[in-house]
């Protein structure tokens, strides 16, 4: 018999791109469907890593990625919205919600896959609402799934009879590392475990491959998918490496362990295939769920453990940026308002460092165009918007008692500084755009433009600096200090405004390197103005 190798290849190829955009499809779908509870499913949840290890599931149950809800907690992590024990749990969970997607593909409902598709899209191109139309995507990635696992199927059937690909089986059945190394080859290739047992349930199911190689190959799909972690964890802060290095780990013991009782384990997938009559693709999720159940609850126990092991192979500092406030405890405002109103000024000052250290990381941004400067200054703003809006219900909370005149004149200052603070914060968002906009248009500022953005950024930092300093000891010498330097800043802004007009008659600046400049100006001009405001609070003024 001769086998068409084009034929072979080009409906393997199309039905795994077919596949892999169905599983992106569908989980973008269920995202937009579950909105931003995803965040606060992971933030509310993770109270233990019991807890934690549940979200994991449902999270990679919506998305239908397990390396897409490790680069969420990485994120989470990495913001200090959760600690690493309890990110180890989510990631265990995640292992045990990507097996839906195998009993997914178990159902055999492939010859309905084009019908469901076309339900799909008439979710999407006819109706206008956005709940439906993530509906739609849902219900066209389910479909696309099945249809991309159909193609490769039948472009996957002429390999029984090929000799080579015979040989190739019978050699990892006997050698059951190789199966794992091509597992985890395959799945480093493709980027998704899903797709890789998708392939691997059409192979057995068309009898290409033994269930005693297959093992093998599945324990290796689940090695190579943590290889998404490590690469979203590159640059990273070493929380995130640590959390990446967990799922490696985790699933290195769990392959490990299953490979030296590699005998018990077929005999036991052997038996719940003749108990429960479960078709090949089934066979195979049972054995993908089997092995991340019992994996979890194995390594579950030494969770500790495994925090430690990671902290030891990356040492360092956890958290670059803690969005959570660390004073605002509610048993002072029963206890005492002036306590609370105390605890309330702390974390105004935390929240006022906070707008300096983004100012710092956009200014290093502005001149190394380092993303790592970006992203660290946008969570500095996260963490801004977040202490923003916790700060002002906890003041609002102080307000509902009653207060003495100084104390009401205290809490006024608290509430303006607040906002003027997180101004702050947009400001240089602002700014990050600006760069980000230079960036990718490739615009380009004179040396004497960039010296004058730096020196213009230096003062607005110190003034910035100062005013969260005087309102921390109420010290009216720096109040009045910060006056002058915003004086300062304003003159510097009209004046490089100038020069900066006559660059550009002088064809030594573009028109777009000229909008970028003076945006960025004025900006710096508004922080100036809010540092002011901060500084006139303690005036009094």
């Amino acid at each position: 018999m001769e086998i068409d190798i084009q034929a072979l290849l080009f409906e393997f190829i199309g039905g795994l791109g077919i596949f892999l955009l169905g599983i992106k499809y569908m989980g973008e779908g269920l995202q937009k469907s579950a909105g931003d509870r995803l965040r606060d499913i992971l933030d509310k949840f993770t109270s233990n890593p019991f807890m934690g290890v549940l979200a994991g599931i449902i999270v990679t149950v919506l998305i239908q990625s397990s390396s897409g809800t490790t680069v969420l907690t990485v994120g989470l992590v990495n913001a200090g919205f959760m600690t690493l024990r309890q990110a180890i749990g989510v990631i265990m969970g995640a292992n045990v919600g990507t097996t839906v997607t195998a009993f997914i593909i178990g159902i055999d409902i492939g010859e309905y896959a084009l019908p469901i598709i076309a339900v799909g899209c008439f979710l999407l191109f006819f109706f206008s609402n956005q709940k439906v139309n993530a509906i739609g995507q849902t219900i066209f990635g389910f479909g696309a799934l099945f249809f991309g696992l159909e193609l490769m199927s039948s472009g996957m059937s002429p390999l029984r009879s090929l000799e080579s690909f015979h040989e190739l089986t019978v050699n990892m059945s006997s050698n059951p590392i190789l199966g794992v190394v091509i597992g985890t080859v395959f799945t480093l290739i493709v980027q998704s475990s899903s797709a890789t047992i998708g392939i691997l349930q059409g192979l057995f199911s068309e009898g290409a491959i033994d269930l005693k190689a297959a093992l093998p190959v599945l324990f290796g799909d689940n090695l190579g998918t943590t290889i998404t972690a490590i690469i979203a964890s590159i640059g990273a802060s070493v929380a995130a490496k640590r959390a990446a290095y967990t799922h490696v780990i985790f699933n290195l013991v769990g392959a490990t362990i299953f490979m030296v009782f590699l005998g018990l384990f077929t005999q036991l997938i052997i038996y719940l295939q003749t108990q429960l009559n479960l078709n090949p693709e089934m066979t195979i999720a049972f054995a993908h769920g089997s092995f991340n159940i019992t994996n979890t609850i194995i390594q579950f126990p030494f969770i500790g453990a495994l925090a430690w092991i990671v902290t030891k192979i990356i040492p360092g500092e956890d958290t670059i940026v803690e969005f959570k406030p660390k004073h605002l405890n509610p048993i002072f405002i029963q206890q005492s308002s002036t306590l609370a109103l105390d605890q309330a000024k702390a974390e105004v000052i935390r929240m006022g460092e906070y707008a300096s250290k983004g100012l710092e990381e956009t200014n290093l941004y502005l001149n190394t165009h380092q993303q790592k400067h970006s992203e660290i200054a946008m969570q500095v703003e996260g963490a801004i918007n977040n202490l923003d809006r916790k700060i002002t219900d906890y003041l609002i909370d102080i307000s509902s008692g009653s207060l003495s005149e100084f104390e009401s004149a205290k809490h006024t200052a608290l509430m303006d500084s607040v906002r003027d603070i997180e101004r702050i914060g947009d400001h240089f968002e602002n700014i990050i755009e600006l760069i980000d906009y230079k960036i990718s248009n490739k615009v380009n500022l004179t040396e004497k433009a960039q010296e004058d953005l730096n020196d213009m950024f230096d003062l607005t930092i110190s003034t910035v600096k100062q005013a969260v300093d005087s309102l921390d000891k109420m010290d009216r010498e720096a109040a009045l200090a910060v006056i002058q330097k915003e004086d300062q800043i304003d003159k510097m802004e009209r004046n490089y405004r100038k020069k900066h007009i006559i660059r550009m008659n002088e064809g030594q600046c573009t028109g777009s390197a000229g909008i970028v400049f003076v945006d960025i100006i004025s900006n710096l001009e508004r922080i100036g103005d809010h540092a002011v405001n901060i500084a006139e609070e303690v005036l009094g003024e």
